[in-house]
Parts: structure tokens; sequence; C-alpha cells
């Protein structure tokens, strides 16, 4: 089954009402109209919008390149007790114009792999080492658009394949709190690994600045 850009928002959308009725609410106090915080003290809790970048490795064929990429994720996130955070997220990631491999075969021919934009949705799970540290992992399918071109010894095109592959991810990172308030800001690092049905992989360490509607 093959998870569209669509299918994706729809588990995230899914994902994220089913996380929201499990979860504690922040809230607001009607008497104040102020957020109501947590008792234990985190803001790491509510709908959350992050802007990522960082390094892309796209890997085929025994062989890898490297470069800059970027994207956004929107996810929910609510606590489960004082320590214990759980959450869902849709993601957008887009290396440049394109990350590529070329490798050249046995028979002297070349096998050329690109990836494009990658689609993600996925559930996580925290524990707060602090109020103000969230460490992570995440884990759900990721759907990649990719093109495959096969060119004989003199630059004749002898395969052109241009498609959608979809497979998992897997990560893990931390988020730091920055600020409080209404609109809490924070910082995260983190690292994903993207498997396409095993015929390609990615890998990806981001950074990212995010804010949160409690």
């Amino acid at each position: 089954m093959t998870f569209k850009p669509l299918s994706l928002a729809v588990a995230v959308a899914a994902g994220i009402a089913s996380t929201s009725a499990m979860a504690q609410d922040a809230g607001v106090d009607a008497s104040t109209n102020a957020p109501i915080v947590a008792e234990n003290g985190t803001s790491f809790r509510g709908i959350r919008l992050e802007g990522n970048f960082g390094g892309d490795r796209f890997q085929s064929e025994g062989n890898h390149n490297d470069k800059f990429g970027y994207g956004g994720t929107i996810g929910f996130d609510g606590t489960l007790g004082e320590r214990v955070v759980i959450g869902a997220e849709g993601s957008f990631w887009k290396p440049g114009k394109g990350n590529e491999n070329t490798t050249a075969l046995a028979n002297g021919n070349s096998i050329d792999h690109k990836a494009f934009e990658e689609w993600g949705a996925a559930v996580r799970a925290g524990f707060l080492a602090t109020p103000d540290v969230l460490i992570f992992g995440k884990a759900g399918y990721v759907n990649g658009e990719q093109r495959k071109r096969i060119e004989g010894p003199v630059g004749n095109t002898l395969v052109y394949d241009h498609y959608r592959a979809d497979g998992y991810q897997v990560g893990g990172g931390v988020e730091f709190s920055l600020t409080q308030g209404r609109l809490p800001v924070y910082a995260s690092a983190q690292y994903v690994y993207s498997n396409y049905h095993g015929n390609s992989s990615r890998q990806r360490v981001m950074g990212g600045i995010g804010i949160r509607f409690k």
C-alpha cells in the first residue's frame, strides 16, 4: 500500500485527535483567562508547529550523498502523569532540489537514483528529564518522491522511472523549552532514519525551532 501525502495528513489528524482525547488538556482559567499550567510545570503539551533544517544523507545502490535539507512539522503532545509525554505528528522534508547518487555498474552502464521531498506521519513518546527538557523517540510511515535512471556508456538513457516510494521511519531526539507563557517557544535536535521498503534509505540530523499553542 502506498501512502500519499493526503493519506498521511488524515492519519496525522486521527492521531492528533486520539492523543488529544487521551492526554490532559492545558485549558484556560475562566476567571483569569490565563493558561492553566500543568502540575509538573512543563510546557510540552498542546499543538505545535516546528521548522526543521539540517543534513540529509540519501543511500541507494551501496552509495550515498549528503546535502542540506529543510522542512516542517505539525503535531500534538499531551502529558500522562508527571514524566511521560505522548503525541502524534506530520512532517515534510526536502533536500533542496533533490539528493542524488550515481553508481557505476560492471557492464559500463551507470545508475542514477535521486530523492526529492518526503512526507511522514509518526507517533512519539517522551520522558521529561526536567520540566524544560524532553527526551523522545518516534516511529511511523514515510512517503517520498524518487527517480531512477540507468544510462549507457555513451550517456544514452536505458531506463527512466519516476515514482513515489513508501516505507517506515524511526528516530529520536531532545527538545528544550526556551520560553513559557501562552505561546511557548522550544528548540529541538533529532536524528531520523527512513527506509523505503529496503530499496533506498535516508538519514537526517536536524535542528528545529518551534512554537506551541496551549
